[in-house]
This record gives structure tokens, sequence and C-alpha cells, in this order.
């Protein structure tokens, strides 16, 4: 296929027609979850509503990146807290792996995107430096996560391809016009004030 807009289109519309059938999927697997049932179909039913949602995940991260790379992203910008965002963003994630400290300020992204985002980064962060788990603090529109590690930085900096969830979050921060820095054992996300 031709380096042009057409792989990326392709893929969103992948992304699209995916959704049909994960969502039944989903949506059976929940209808189970809610059954009365023998053991150990309970927990088979569990693992498959989890591995449903993240299917859905990564084909949100999958279909994000594909708009981004085609030039056809047109987020729909909210002003919100960046300390609201980062204790929702972590709230998703398993109990007691981050650690949300700090001062917030009003920035302007797109919310669920950018939960999204900080949420991938934090995971990597963490999956990638085998820590159980991490800080992140937030002083105004600039949220560090850390400690970030030899072995995690080139995943959740984007120079490696190693996790989608990181690779998407990198490209959606840069396309809202922030950045994304290592400083020493430090992730630095530097996100739009508002005004």
């Amino acid at each position: 296929m031709a380096q042009d807009s057409r792989f990326p289109r392709l893929v969103s519309l992948a992304c699209h027609d995916l959704r049909t059938p994960l969502a039944t999927v989903h949506g059976f697997a929940r209808t189970l979850a809610r059954t009365e049932l023998a053991d150990p179909a309970p927990r088979y039913v569990e693992i498959i509503e989890a591995a449903s949602q993240q299917l859905a995940e990564l084909l949100d991260e999958l279909g994000l990146v594909a708009r981004i790379e085609a030039g056809r992203y047109q987020p729909t910008l909210v002003e919100v807290d960046s300390l609201e965002l980062a204790r929702l963003a972590a709230h998703d994630l398993e109990e007691g792996t981050v650690a949300v400290s700090g001062v917030g300020a009003s920035i302007r992204v797109e919310p669920e995107a950018t939960q999204r985002a900080i949420r991938q980064l934090a995971r990597a962060a963490r999956r990638h430096a085998g820590l159980e788990s991490v800080e992140l603090e937030v002083s105004g529109p600039t949220l560090t996560i850390s400690p970030v590690t030899d072995a995690s930085a080139p995943v959740v900096t984007g120079e490696e391809f190693r996790e989608l969830g990181a690779a998407a979050a990198v490209e959606l921060v840069r396309s809202l016009g922030g950045s994304i820095d290592v400083e020493g054992d430090r992730l630095r996300i530097r996100l739009p004030a508002s005004g």
C-alpha cells in the first residue's frame, strides 16, 4: 500500500468494524456474569469480560494514532483540572500502583483521551521498570511520573514501540501541543495550559 493517507484510513476502518463483534462478546460476557454459573465458569467469564474491555481500549488507541497520522484528529478541547485528571487516570489502575500528589491547574485537552494517555504512561513506566508502584506528581500543567528506569524510558517517550498504549499516549500529547521527555529518573508530561 502506498505511503499516503490510505493506510491510516484502513486502520481506522478496521478499528470501527472490529467494534461490533467485540461489543457482542463483551455484552454476552456481562450477561453471563449476572447468571448463576458453576465454578470455575464465573472466573472464565470475568477473564473474557476483562479481555474484551482491554481489546476495546487497544482499538481506541490504534484508531487515535491512525487519525493523528492521517491528519484527521480533531480533538474536542475542554478545560479541566490537571490534578483531577491525574486522579481519574490513577483510579482506573490497580489500587496502590500509582500515588498522585501535587497542585493542579486548568489545562485544555480532550479529557477522555488524555486521561487514558496518562494512565497508559503510568502503567508502562511501572510495568517496564518492574516496579510495584510509581508516583504521579502534578505541578500545574506538568505531570511527572517517577521513577523511570533505563528500561522504561524508551517505552514511555515513544522511542521504542513495545507498548501500543504508551506510543499512542506520546502521539496524543504531542498532537495537543504538549511534550514528553525524561529528566533523570522522571518522565515529564507537559500539557497545554488554558488561556
